[in-house]
Parts: C-alpha cells; sequence; structure tokens
C-alpha cells in the first residue's frame, strides 16, 4: 500500500496556559469539539525537546465547520519559553495557521465587532481572494482565507486549520517537501515584492517571495471530507536575514509548533521521505497512546528545521464512559468514513 495524504489533522500551537487559550479559541474561533485532553510525559520527541522527557498537557479541539484542528500544548514541566523577538514574514517556521471560512467578509464583520485585534482590514491577495489578519492575546497570527468547502454549518462562520505561512530560505530546497511529499502539486502564485495585503503583519512591508500552494486533487481517507482541502503559502524574505522562530527554544514552547498532517501508510511514507533526503526524526513505530486516543506518529523537518507531523490514527473516542471508540486501524486505504460517523464527534462538544 502508498501513503496517503488525508489532509491537515491540526496544527500545533504552544501556550502557557492551556485552559484559557483554548477558552479563547473555542469562543472566538469556534474550537468546541473536544476530541481529546491528556497529561502525560513527551518520551519520544527527544531530538526537539534538548534530549529531555517533557511533561505537557495537551488537548486537540476542532470545529465541525471543517478544517483540521488546534492541538493546544503547555510545557508543565518547565516553564514555557516565548519567543524573544518578533517573528517576521519569512522568518523560518511557522509564522500564521490559516483558517478556512465560507463567508469571509461576514467573519471579518463579526470578529471586528468582538473587538479582536484585526491585524489587516478585508483585502484581496494576489490572486484576488479576500482574507485578513488576527492576533489571538497570545502573539499567535491567523490568516481567514476563503474557502467555499465546509463540511456542516456551525454558528461559527470560520472553520478550522485550513494551512500555514512558512518561512523558508528557497522556494526550490522546500518544494521537495510541500509539493512531492505533503501534494501540494500546483502553484496558484509565486510573485515578489512588497504587498498590500500584508500591511499590518509583522515583516508586511519587507521585499518577500510568496508562493501559494494547493493540491489538485482531493484529498482521500477516514477524514478527508472533515479536513477538506487545504493550502500552502511558503515565504522567503529576499531584502534582509532570517531568524529561525524557534532557535535556542524547543518544541512546545509557545507560538505554532508543528503542522500535522492525517496519513495512511505510514510504512510508505517512512521509506519515501528517507529516499528523498527528509528521513523521519520522530517515529514511533507502531502505536502512541493518549489515553483516549491511539496511533502511530513521525516527524520530518522541512530545509530549514520546521517540524512537519505525520499521524496515522488508530483509535478515537466517541463516548468514552462507555468504552465505545472508533476503530480506524484496518480501514481499507483511501475511504472517507461515513459522515454519519464523522458527526459522532461533536459529541465531544464543549458548551457554556
Amino acid at each position: 500500500m502508498g501513503k496517503v495524504i488525508c489532509g491537515i489533522q491540526q496544527v500545533g500551537v504552544g501556550v502557557h496556559d492551556l485552559n484559557e487559550a483554548w477558552e479563547w479559541y473555542r469562543r472566538h474561533l469556534g474550537m468546541d469539539i473536544r476530541v481529546f485532553e491528556d497529561e502525560a510525559i513527551a518520551e519520544l520527541m527527544l531530538p526537539h525537546t534538548d534530549g529531555k522527557s517533557r511533561k505537557r498537557r495537551a488537548a486537540l479541539a476542532m470545529n465541525m465547520h471543517g478544517g483540521g484542528g488546534f492541538e493546544i500544548w503547555q510545557h508543565t514541566g518547565k516553564t514555557p519559553e516565548s519567543c524573544a523577538f518578533e517573528p517576521r514574514l519569512g522568518d523560518y517556521g511557522i509564522m500564521v495557521s490559516k483558517v478556512k471560512s465560507h463567508d469571509v467578509g461576514r467573519a471579518f464583520q463579526v470578529l471586528k465587532s468582538k473587538g479582536l485585534n484585526l491585524l489587516t482590514e478585508l483585502v484581496n491577495d494576489p490572486a484576488g481572494n479576500e482574507h485578513f489578519f488576527l492576533q489571538d492575546p497570545y502573539g499567535n497570527i491567523f490568516e481567514i482565507v476563503q474557502e467555499s468547502v465546509i463540511f456542516q454549518k456551525e454558528k461559527s462562520l470560520n472553520g478550522g486549520a485550513y494551512g500555514a505561512i512558512i518561512g523558508v530560505s528557497d522556494f526550490e530546497s522546500a518544494k521537495t517537501v510541500y509539493m512531492d511529499i505533503l501534494g501540494y502539486d500546483e502553484i496558484v502564485y509565486d510573485k515578489s515584492g512588497v504587498f498590500d495585503d500584508l500591511k499590518g503583519v509583522p515583516g508586511g512591508d519587507d521585499t518577500l517571495r510568496r508562493v501559494l500552494l494547493r493540491h489538485s486533487k482531493p484529498r482521500r481517507g477516514p477524514f478527508s471530507r472533515l479536513f477538506g482541502p487545504s493550502q500552502m503559502e511558503l515565504v522567503t524574505a529576499l531584502e534582509r536575514p532570517a531568524k529561525k522562530i524557534y532557535e535556542g527554544r524547543i518544541w512546545g514552547d509557545p507560538g505554532f509548533i508543528h503542522l500535522c498532517f492525517d496519513v495512511q501508510g505510514m510504512s510508505a511514507l517512512r521509506e519515501e521521505c528517507r529516499s528523498l533526503g527528509f528521513p523521519f526524526t520522530v517515529d514511533s513505530s507502531n502505536s502512541f497512546d493518549m489515553g483516549e486516543a491511539a496511533g502511530h506518529f513521525a516527524y520530518i523537518e522541512d530545509p530549514d528545521g520546521t517540524l512537519i507531523e505525520f499521524v496515522e490514527t488508530h483509535k478515537l473516542p466517541i463516548i468514552k464512559k462507555i468504552g465505545w471508540y472508533m476503530n480506524l486501524k484496518n480501514r481499507p486505504h483511501g475511504k472517507s468514513l461515513p459522515n454519519w460517523m464523522v458527526k459522532t464527534l461533536a459529541w465531544g462538544r464543549v458548551k457554556d
């Protein structure tokens, strides 16, 4: 069996206070589905945690509007360490998490009416698509992007993770990861200059190269209908030296710590990544257990050290109290779950 990239499962968001951050994301971005919450020791991430096992809390929150989730992550064995400088577009790492909306204009008005920190007005990207940027109270920046494909209507006008803006030193080197391995095989635009739609975003007044990628074929796999389509924007600073956003810090510290893809066929993916020069830096080999969810996970680094996670999900809780779990381990590759089964995730909705 070959690999199947099923979609963006989640973006990892390192925070100082998990409960506070999740409450903000739930109230303002509709991330109100609790898939799991767990407290344990991250024992397998040693290559990215200074060689030490780290105590942490993690929760996966999703939005039934569609898109990936937020894996909200907090160090509990050490004080979370924020970036010592203000990251700018083009700095190496995940600078912005993209969030999709089927009505970006209305989403802008609603979030503006709440008095949130909107960094830009409603503007058009180089392809003419409306979008805008907002910053959460913890310094993380989100880009709300127009996307008509949703899973189901929700009170929230936006869904979940839709991709990222990632700083790279060289697009030609990075495209092996993003185009070949992850399947973003279509270039929407490749533009260089100073861009009006980025003014207000840190680094938005710099000269940049922007390459927006999307996948030409629909994603397949168990939760592909929920995750939906996604896009990736790779940005290079052309006239200033870039910095690594996580230089001197470790995985799990505040900021966007990784971008995670739901996959099938981990063995084939392992061999492909190795053959292309991006071997797994972490590999749970068979199965991890987060108390309420289980599967097989692995990581690679892009050429500039940005972490990409792969998860082959084996088990998810539906009704934990009666031991009802969704078993995905032997599901045929590329086959979507029926909508009714995916909708059972909504039974984990957190309400006021």
